[in-house]
Parts: C-alpha cells; structure tokens; sequence
C-alpha cells in the first residue's frame, strides 16, 4: 500500500535498531512508555465508538441538507486533518454543493472580516471544535460567528446550527454549550489534537464534504493491522522512523517534506504539526519543513541543492493523480512546447520529480527518502494518517 524507498538516503545502519525497535513496539502495543496516556489512537481503528460515529454521519446528512456553507471553527490538530482530507481526496476544486471554510486558526483581521462578509447571505452552520475551549483564536472567532448566527437568525435557530466538538464532560466549551443546548461531538481524553482526525474532530467535516468516511477508518484499520508487528525488515512505519533517527544522527537537523500534488499541501501542514509537536521537546527533534514542487523549486529548489547541508527530504509520491489530461499539439507551436504534445500532464509531473530527484542527490548530495502511495482516495487518506502516527510515535520513541 505504501513503499519507502531508501536507495538515495543511505540508510545501510537500519538492521542496528532491530532490537530498540522490537522494545518499543511492546511499550506501544501494552501502553507503557512516557506519554501513555495519549496513546488511544493507537488502537482507536478498531475502538473507536461506534455510536458516536453514527450520530457524526447523521449530523452531516443534515448539515449538507439544510447549509451552503459549513465553518470549522479551530486550530492546530482541529482542524488540519480534516482540511488536508478534504483537499486530498477531493483536490482544490471540488464540485459539491456545500462550502467548507475555515476560520479560528489565525488573528489576521482581513481574513476573519472578510469570511463574515462572503457567508452573510449564506446558510451557514458552525462546529468549533476545541478540547478545552480556551484557545484564544478559536474562542474569539466563535464568539464572532455565534454573534453572527443569533443576528442572522435568532437565539433559538443559531443554537441549532451550531455543533460543539470538544471534552466529554469538563471545559470551558463543555460547558458553554451545555448551556447553551448545542449538539455535541466528542474528543477523546486519550488522544491529542494532532493524533485527532480520526476521530470526530476529523470525520465531521470530512463527511459533511461527502468524503467516505467508512472508507477511510477501513483504511486507518488495515494500515493499524499490517504495522502492528515488531520486524523491522517488514514494517514500513518502522522503517521511515528508523532512517528519520538515521538522518538526525547524520547531523541533519531538517526533514523536508516533499509533494508533487498541489492537492498535497494541507497534508504537508498537518505532517508537521504532528511530528514537529511530538519531537519539538527537551532540546531534540528534527525541524519538520514542506515544499510543494515543482511550485517551490523556484523559490526553495536553489537552497535545497547548493546551500547549507542542514536537510535530507521525504518525498511523497502518488502512482495515479486524482485526474489527468493530454497536452495538445498546436498547429503553430509560437510557445515552442509542442515537444510536450502527447505526453500527460502527470508524466511531466513526475519526469520533473525524477529530474529534481536526481539533481538533488547526485548533485546537490541531499539525502532523499521515497514514500509512495498508490492514490489520493478516501481509503489511502486513512492509511496514510495511521502510518503516520505509528511511525511518529516509532521516531518519538527512538
């Protein structure tokens, strides 16, 4: 389902930490080691509540049903999983009947007034989404929009468009919206925010987008399956997180994420929250960086490949795009690119990937990892997340 590709990161040393690997996978498998109380999502594939889960496709039905426009409302672990799903399975411009925006993760006055000024005409439901409820930015664009709603459409209907995802029975939100009668989702006391899209945090608004959710948790499960297992010569998760401890004791003090789908770049933010917060302690961690090629190559691709040897990349590649076109022959060719006619737009894609991969290591001498997935589907996302998590917390460890 995913590959990792070493060949142009030098990761010979691997086999040495078969035996550290092997005692951290028990720790995570029995919940022993230090942070063992957010481990919950390590099993969560296969634990998570299920009624919880049906009320959350249920209140989607319905908010897709009677709203234009659906705001999340958070920031950080609140919303970027959801937001780096949605953009993945459905890509920048998605034909659907409802608009997903986002507010609550910035100060920036333009940005807020201005997202007030695009849904005042709209049908709008809100669902802040806040473990604790005192995120400042969360809590002043929620007091916005509920100002906003009860204008709009009074106490009583604003109360029914909004939907409080947050602790199950302590907080400042818990508690707000048990006054104020709001529907709730939950977070789970075991699992942070970073770790969270799995769960409602994430599954809300990407079921309100018509994402199948069914699909993704199918494959967060199978992804949960396949690496739970100590073999470092088989598990891919270990793997990454293996040659990522590789790279730092290198000397590399940067991992650079790097995608080819501009579809990709949430993903990118929400891969750096998760490793940056759960390495980023006691004086140690990699930077967790992201690029967006070939956009970036122009901007960053020069650093990259002559500058400071401070970073190794991971590069993350998709077999099939989400969609794909022909480049078209032009009878005058005034633009002189008919030497593209025939060829697909991903084929240049990833000729360019190839070009850049190459120039980069045997050039430049930058270290390059290769994760592979076959597609950008509902099913991969959910892979992909638990991957990711298992060989977050893998690294972590290490």
């Amino acid at each position: 389902m995913i590959k990792l590709d070493t060949t142009y990161a030098h990761c010979e040393t691997m086999p040495e930490y078969a035996g550290k690997v092997a005692e951290i996978h028990e720790m995570l498998v029995k919940k022993t080691g230090k942070g063992n109380d957010f481990l919950g999502w390590y099993d969560w594939p296969t634990t998570y509540d299920k009624t919880e889960y049906d009320l959350v496709k249920k209140l989607a039905g319905e908010i897709r049903e009677k709203a234009d426009v659906f705001i999340v409302c958070g920031i950080g672990g609140s919303y970027l999983g959801s937001r780096a799903a949605i953009e993945m399975v459905q890509g920048m411009f998605p034909q659907r009947e409802i608009e997903i925006l986002f507010v609550g993760n910035t100060f920036s006055a333009p940005y807020i007034v201005q997202l007030l000024e695009k849904i005042k005409d709209k049908s709008v439901v809100v669902n802040v989404i806040s473990k604790s409820g005192t995120t400042t930015e969360t809590a002043m664009a929620f007091r916005l929009l509920k100002q906003f709603l009860e204008t709009k459409y009074g106490k009583e209907e604003a109360r029914s468009r909004i939907i409080a995802t947050t602790d199950k029975v302590r907080g400042t939100l818990k508690d707000f919206a048990t006054k104020e009668g709001y529907a709730t989702l939950s977070i789970p006391d075991d699992i942070g925010g970073r770790y969270s899209v799995l769960t409602s945090v994430g599954l809300l608004p990407i079921a309100v987008a018509g994402i199948d959710v069914d699909a993704i948790l199918q494959g967060a499960l199978d992804a949960a399956n396949t690496f739970n297992h100590p073999d470092l010569a088989t598990n891919t998760a270990y793997q990454y997180a293996v040659c990522r401890r590789i790279m730092e004791e290198k000397g590399y003090a940067a991992e650079m994420f790097v995608s080819y789908e501009t579809q990709l770049t949430m993903l990118a933010e929400w891969w750096k929250q998760l490793f940056g917060e759960s390495e980023g302690k006691e004086e140690k961690g990699l930077l967790p960086a992201s690029v967006n090629f070939s956009t970036d190559l122009h901007s960053m691709g020069q650093f990259i490949q002559d500058g400071g040897k401070c970073l190794f990349e991971t590069l993350f590649l998709v077999e099939k795009p989400m969609l794909d076109m022909v480049f078209p022959t032009d009878a005058d060719d005034l633009d002189h690119m008919n030497y593209l006619a025939g060829k697909s737009l991903d084929e240049v894609n990833k000729k360019a990937c190839l070009g850049t991969l190459e120039a980069h290591h045997d050039t430049g001498n930058v270290p390059n990892l290769i994760l592979t997935v076959p597609d950008t589907s509902a099913y991969t996302f959910g892979y992909i997340a638990q991957f990711f998590f298992i060989a977050c917390a893998m690294s972590v460890y290490l």
